[in-house]
């Protein structure tokens, strides 16, 4: 993978912590820091969050600092050493932090209505059925999406696949598959229905289309923040307008979705991860 993507967070990142004045580690009881996953390295994830950091900042009297990550592994990592505060997951991401980490959810996301998990192929593919994956190359996103990763896996249980590839974004997943590195790639719907426009020399069929809907994303809290702490950041976010929580797109006051199903799949996945590095890929 090209090296852009690292160097485009780091100045980002470094643009977040400049914005936010924070030069404290993320454990102080001073700082608060935001996780939050962002693909393509937009830069204009600072204004988006920037009301809101500046609301936080001041209900808190912490100094808020924004951490943007490219992609899933990444924000495991961050979510392993508890670096931070806040996070603002989708729903793998989301599973993993409750089952693994003791993340607590506080708020739902605006989430994509229906999201669901597919697996696709080339429309001129002669592969019709998951069976006949079997001996193929796949493409699956990054560990902690739910859609690239922990349902396909799930789905494609008891299959011996010839390799798996490890894409760092959706549009690479089906970049794989056009290009026939891979005989098929998983992605939700969502994120076909957008990428696929931009793939313009190629076309997709769906292969399989897993049966449950996935929850949408949530806000996450560090369960090492004391609780009286825990408890003030929860009514401040409570509290933002609802219009300018859009932004960032949580809804404060909702219902914080069941992830126990999502938390099943997890776990259930996670004993097959060791066969992984192996090839043939023995999904059993």
């Amino acid at each position: 993978m090209s090296g852009k993507f690292p160097r485009r967070l780091f100045i980002l990142q470094l643009l977040c912590w400049l914005v936010a004045g924070c030069q404290s580690t993320p454990k102080s009881e001073g700082v608060l820091t935001i996780g939050v996953l962002n693909y393509d390295g937009d830069e204009q994830i600072i204004n988006r969050y920037a009301k809101f950091n500046n609301y936080l900042a001041e209900k808190t009297k912490a100094r808020v600092r924004l951490e943007p990550t490219f992609n899933e592994n990444k924000a495991i990592e961050r979510l392993e050493s508890q670096a931070w505060s806040l996070v603002f997951a989708p729903p793998g991401l989301a599973a993993v932090a409750i089952a693994r980490y003791e993340y607590k959810p506080v708020f739902p996301l605006e989430g994509v209505n229906n999201l669901r998990s597919v697996l696709v192929v080339r429309k001129d593919s002669p592969i019709q059925e998951l069976k006949q994956l079997q001996g193929k190359t796949i493409a699956l996103g990054q560990r902690g999406s739910v859609t690239g990763y922990y349902l396909p896996l799930y789905n494609l249980y008891g299959l011996t696949l010839a390799d798996i590839l490890s894409a760092p974004t959706p549009k690479t997943v089906l970049e794989w598959v056009a290009e026939g590195k891979a005989a098929a790639g998983a992605v939700s719907v969502a994120e076909l229905n957008f990428y696929s426009p931009q793939l313009q020399q190629a076309q997709f069929r769906i292969l399989y289309t897993d049966p449950h809907y996935v929850p949408p994303g949530v806000v996450l809290i560090r369960s090492t923040i004391k609780p009286n702490r825990q408890k003030h950041i929860r009514q401040v976010m409570s509290e933002f307008p609802a219009v300018l929580a859009q932004e960032v797109g949580y809804v404060p006051n909702g219902q914080v979705p069941d992830y126990k199903y999502m938390i099943d799949v997890v776990e259930r996945v996670k004993l097959i991860t060791p066969q992984l590095e192996n090839k043939p890929v023995r999904l059993f």
